[in-house]
């Protein structure tokens, strides 16, 4: 009679336990980022399966949307309508403008043994941090390199560039490369030497660097663009682009319908520069790529940047929403995108042999990229990534198209992009 009621005591009890699971509360966080691409949207959502899974009790409501200006638009509406997601994208250049604005949930006293700040590269280090204190956790490190189509090299019996980057081809030697490869017949070019250089905020800051000058003091107030160093780096560009025919522009792209992808795999350019997030889409194409680092001037340098993801102050479900951010850090996430070519550690402990060992895959990265991992995890900061306005790189893009394509004077162009940062930097 004891071991029936007590068989029946624990019938009732595995009952209870089982309808009060059933009844457990599911938190839904909402989450909002931007579509740079589809296979981006659908690494995401697949990240957020993986994120469930791991926290039955945690439902991640994604909404991708537009980037850029519309994106920041459409954030600042939600902001002003009281309903912020309750984790989002923020770009590095937006990310101190949303601090000061009380609207990020500060994430400085999150950090702890098991999950510590300097486990990030300095350089997100620098990007994360505002006078001491965190509010997002950036996402990855992507960094602009040189991509080149293997069979053209090998067509024309030149040797690839190395991608060791203590072997960095010098610029002088970039040039001469870009000139080799250039095949042209008549007045009708079958193939340039290298695109990307047209993309003024992905080259000139590290080409910048890379020859000691950086286009901002210490703490981005100022503009330090008109150099002699900078007007070397312009010079250099032009050089390749109008006075040796090597680099098509944008709009020769946009007539005959490729994209640059397109143009390398197709034989169109030999080399292009592109951001590391590049090599998601490229290595899914049918053909042999290689890797280098930038050309040099002085160093072997590249700069990095990327999105941050920050939980919103006025969030009901922060402990909730602090588990997905942690998550979008780590090896699950930030690791499987890493392993689709991407994006790029920014975690020091990503770097080390074991960690490397589960998200590098021959078929995406290749050999040249494992003589890279200094190279990435050493890059400088973008200064897009800390400037004080937008308005900065609008300005240098606009400046930067009238002297390579409406021949505006050299003195003139570096005077105007400083004299018209600092007009916005002054209001600020």
């Amino acid at each position: 009679m004891k071991n029936r009621l007590l068989m029946s005591m624990v019938a009732v009890i595995l009952v209870l336990g089982i309808c009060m699971g059933a009844m457990a509360e599911v938190t839904t966080i909402t989450f909002m980022g931007w579509e740079a691409s589809p296979l981006e949207t659908e690494a995401v959502q697949a990240g957020i399966a993986k994120f469930e899974e791991q926290n039955p009790d945690i439902k991640v409501q994604y909404t991708p949307g537009l980037s850029g200006a519309e994106y920041v638009a459409k954030l600042l509406s939600t902001v002003a309508g009281n309903t912020t997601p309750d984790v989002f994208f923020i770009a590095a250049e937006d990310y101190r403008t949303f601090a000061t604005k009380g609207v990020l949930e500060e994430l400085t006293d999150k950090f702890s043994d098991s999950y510590r700040l300097d486990d990030f590269i300095p350089s997100v280090q620098d990007i994360m941090s505002i006078e001491g204190k965190v509010y997002g956790i950036q996402s990855c490190i992507v960094a602009p390199i040189v991509y080149y189509n293997k069979d053209i090299f090998d067509k024309l019996g030149i040797a690839y560039p190395d991608a060791d980057p203590t072997n960095a081809m010098t610029a002088a030697d970039f040039r001469e490369l870009c000139k080799q490869l250039t095949i042209k017949n008549g007045d009708t070019v079958d193939t340039y030497g290298v695109y990307g250089l047209e993309t003024s905020w992905l080259t000139i800051y590290p080409f910048m660097i890379s020859n000691g000058t950086h286009p901002y003091t210490d703490d981005y107030m100022t503009s330090t663009f008109n150099t002699p160093e900078t007007a070397e780096v312009l010079s250099w560009i032009r050089d390749i682009r109008v006075v040796d025919g090597s680099a098509p522009d944008a709009t020769t792209l946009e007539n005959i319908g490729m994209s640059a992808a397109q143009m390398l795999q197709t034989g169109k350019v030999a080399m292009i520069i592109d951001g590391s997030w590049a090599l998601q889409q490229l290595s899914q194409m049918d053909f042999n790529i290689g890797m280098a680092p930038l050309p040099k001037f002085k160093e072997a340098v590249t700069n990095s940047f990327a999105h941050l993801h920050a939980i919103s102050a006025a969030s009901p479900n922060k402990e909730a929403a602090w588990k997905f951010v942690q998550f979008l850090s780590g090896m699950d996430y930030q690791g499987a995108l890493v392993s689709e070519g991407l994006w790029m550690p920014n975690r020091v402990s990503m770097y080390e042999p074991e960690a490397v060992a589960q998200w590098y895959r021959e078929d995406v990265h290749g050999e040249s990229y494992l003589k890279m991992l200094d190279y990435f995890k050493n890059s400088v900061v973008g200064p897009m990534a800390l400037q004080k306005s937008n308005k900065c790189q609008s300005i240098l893009t606009e400046e930067a198209d009238m002297f390579f394509k409406d021949g505006q004077p050299l003195d003139v162009t570096l005077q105007n992009i400083q004299d018209r940062t600092n007009e916005v930097l002054g209001k600020l």
